[in-house]
């Protein structure tokens, strides 16, 4: 039985082009994916990825589509988990970070203007970032709740600022403007004592 075949047979073809094409953006860049080198990775023929991604623009949102599910599954983590609402956003605060670091590329994809700007985000990209976020601002509300986070605004509001602190620092160490990783836990413990500290004034 050929390896395309096989693949399909177990129906996991999909899964093995995420995976590969995934892996290619991490060593490689966005900008060194093609459908033609993801076919040869798989070891599939060169119109096998076309029946699940229609070109590379729908690949990248795949892509991109993964990382918010993924992003998604670690704050219902934090969330399920027996800590106090405050270790729990300090953790969520490390796992964002962490994440945005170790999978630079996918997160350029879930926020840089190479889909949302340049691109074509498809409609289930869309989907899921606003489901993603969407959780995100039910979470803030009960941090506001609990004190955690500042009261003195919607949930709305404060969760799309608290986020851009995540984002901006992020960015900063993605670009490479800073590398020092000392600097970086520093800097979010700095910056976690100053959202709370925002928190405590605003009661």
């Amino acid at each position: 039985m050929s390896i395309l075949k096989k693949h399909y047979h177990h129906g996991d073809l999909t899964k093995s082009l995420l995976e590969s094409a995934s892996l290619i953006i991490k060593e490689q860049g966005a900008e060194s994916l093609s459908m033609r080198k993801l076919a040869d990775t798989v070891g599939v023929s060169r119109t096998a990825p076309y029946h699940h991604f229609k070109d590379k623009n729908a690949l990248l949102c795949a892509l991109a589509e993964q990382g918010f599910y993924e992003q998604e599954k670690i704050l219902n983590s934090l969330i399920k988990q027996n800590h106090t609402a405050e270790e729990c956003f300090k953790k969520y605060v490390h796992a964002y970070l962490e994440y945005a670091l170790l999978h630079s590329e996918t997160y350029d994809l879930m926020y840089g203007r190479a889909i949302w700007k340049a691109g074509n985000p498809s409609p289930s990209l869309k989907a899921a970032s606003k489901q993603t976020f969407k959780i995100w601002i039910d979470w803030v509300e009960e941090l506001q709740q609990h004190k955690v986070l500042p009261s003195n605004n919607t949930p709305l509001r404060i969760g799309q600022t608290t986020w851009a602190s995540l984002h901006g620092l992020a960015r900063l160490f993605i670009d490479g403007i800073y590398l020092d990783q000392a600097d970086l836990s520093e800097m979010i413990e700095q910056m976690i004592k100053n959202l709370r500290q925002e928190s405590s004034t605003s009661t």
